[in-house]
């Protein structure tokens, strides 16, 4: 795991159940569960596939698919919850590093998301998208979907929001490209990263050592 801004892993568990117990979590109307349909994915051969769109202008998403393997199951035969957010903090890290040409560090991960668990053998879709930018900061939107490859669908098992920062060489913040949602989901999914922003700002204000005595 990459070096991060208070960003172990025990600590990213821990801010993302308590941005859960602050804020309700719901996705705005536009912004549907859906399920991804696959085209013609029959290989094996065709797992651990990353891809970015070509267009410099639409590199504000990657997706990342393989399959599920054993090594990553937990003792109920189901993909541990570690290993998935193992592939969520890099999907995003690709993402963020993709859109602003920058070595990334993960600054929080907010409002996780397990809808249904991951099976071995099932295919894996990972999906990375910037949602809103600061000066220096990216807010990534990653949404998980996984089934049986022979199927033909994905259905969505898992979502979150989070947040990176882009640095030097020197480890120091520089300043990234600015985003500019357009479409209503991409602009109901910034309002809802301002909201999970909004959230976990209020929880840092509420810790011991902030509160006046």
């Amino acid at each position: 795991m990459r070096a991060t801004h208070n960003s172990e892993v025990d600590s990213r568990r821990a801010s993302a159940t308590t941005t859960q117990s602050k804020y309700d979590g719901a996705l705005p109307d536009a912004i549907p569960e859906y399920r991804t349909t696959l085209g013609n994915v029959t290989s094996p051969a065709k797992t651990n596939i990353m891809t970015t769109p070509q267009n410099p202008n639409e590199r504000s998403e990657v997706t990342f698919r393989f399959l599920a393997e054993p090594a990553a199951v937990n003792f109920g035969g189901k993909v541990h919850g570690g290993s998935l957010m193992k592939w969520i903090d890099e999907v995003a890290y690709a993402c963020a590093a993709t859109w602003s040409g920058r070595y990334c560090v993960t600054v929080s991960v907010g409002n996780i998301r397990f809808r249904r668990p991951i099976l071995v053998g099932n295919l894996v879709e990972l999906r990375a998208r910037i949602v809103a930018t600061g000066r220096t900061s990216m807010h990534i939107h990653v949404s998980v979907h996984a089934g049986d490859p022979k199927w033909g669908e994905l259905r969505q098992t898992t979502d979150c929001l989070m947040v990176f920062v882009a640095v030097d060489e020197s480890n120091h913040p520089v300043g990234i490209p600015s985003f500019e949602p357009k479409t209503d989901e991409q602009k109901a999914l910034a309002k809802y990263a301002m909201d999970v922003k909004a959230a976990l700002d209020a929880i840092v204000e509420l810790k011991p050592e902030n509160v006046a005595h």
